[in-house]
């Protein structure tokens, strides 16, 4: 039988603990840890994550500096509120919700962030130092996984691991991360060729690609562990709406050892780990 692996408990999990590191170092600190997430425009799936993020700050003691700009704000303008966000020695961490309008410059506003500051984990400093092996603030998605797969004690050392997807997001650090943690490591992408004989041969396939339900489980080599990373709306004839990933989970629940169901799996620990990230900013500085 498929074992679940239950993002939602264990990100439940992380938030007591976090809450309880932030009642023990308040008095000494002086202030909460302090965490701007930044919104421009009214794209419906980012208003649903920021309120997520908002509500996990609140829940477990965090100053959410949260910011929401109209559609038309200028790169310079926000390019502005960074900076003085930067200079605030009440915020720990800044994160811009992607994605932006067309107009802007998304790389351009994450050069501007402190990068001790980039509790995304996606400057160039932050991602050099993942490919150095040293410590520093991790992408919050792939290190979730990372959590994760830790939590369920599932064995990496010389295990073969598939990364679908290599966007600088997802894709590159998962893969970064996993081949730290001694795992033989595959990336395969849109241009791949024989995409189904490279997932068939992964003992640990993790799905970043944004497409509904396309790993089946022909792809899928019995026993592996099956990460879903994808997060898609989908509508049926009738009109109702729901969430998948890229895996086909019925099906593939069948033959994995292990595998995320999608709502439930990686999206609440993308969100623990942004709040993990600015509670460790926060924390370093009285270590």
């Amino acid at each position: 039988m498929t074992n679940k692996l239950d993002g939602k408990a264990l990100a439940k999990k992380i938030k007591a603990e976090l809450q309880q590191k932030i009642q023990s170092l308040q008095n000494r600190i002086g202030r909460p840890p302090g965490l701007a997430v930044l919104m421009v425009g009214d794209n419906p799936g980012s208003a649903v994550y920021v309120r997520n993020k908002e509500k996990a700050c609140t829940k477990v003691g965090i100053t959410s500096f949260g910011k929401h700009f109209p559609e038309q704000t200028s790169q310079a303008e926000l390019t502005q509120v960074i900076q003085q966000l930067n200079q605030n020695r009440q915020v720990d961490g800044i994160l811009v919700q992607l994605p932006l309008p067309k107009h802007l410059d998304s790389t351009s506003l994450l050069y501007q962030t402190d990068p001790s500051k980039d509790v995304d984990g996606l400057h160039p400093m932050n991602l050099g130092q993942l490919i150095r092996g040293e410590k520093g603030l991790r992408s919050c998605t792939p290190a979730g996984v990372m959590r994760l797969l830790q939590e369920y004690n599932i064995e990496l050392q010389g295990k073969q691991a598939v990364v679908l997807g290599r966007s600088i997001l997802v894709g590159k650090p998962m893969a970064l991360m996993l081949l730290e943690a001694n795992s033989t490591v595959t990336i395969a992408h849109s241009r791949s060729h024989n995409l189904a004989a490279i997932t068939k041969n992964a003992d640990i396939l993790v799905t970043a690609v944004g497409r509904p339900e396309m790993i089946s489980a022909e792809m899928v080599k019995p026993g592996a562990v099956v990460i879903d990373v994808g997060i898609n709306r989908v509508t049926d004839e009738a009109g109702n709406s729901r969430l998948v990933g890229d895996v086909e989970f019925e099906s593939v629940a069948e033959i994995a050892e292990y595998i995320t169901p999608v709502p439930g799996g990686i999206g609440p620990m993308t969100v623990a780990m942004l709040l993990q990230n600015t509670v460790e900013r926060w924390s370093s500085l009285v270590e």
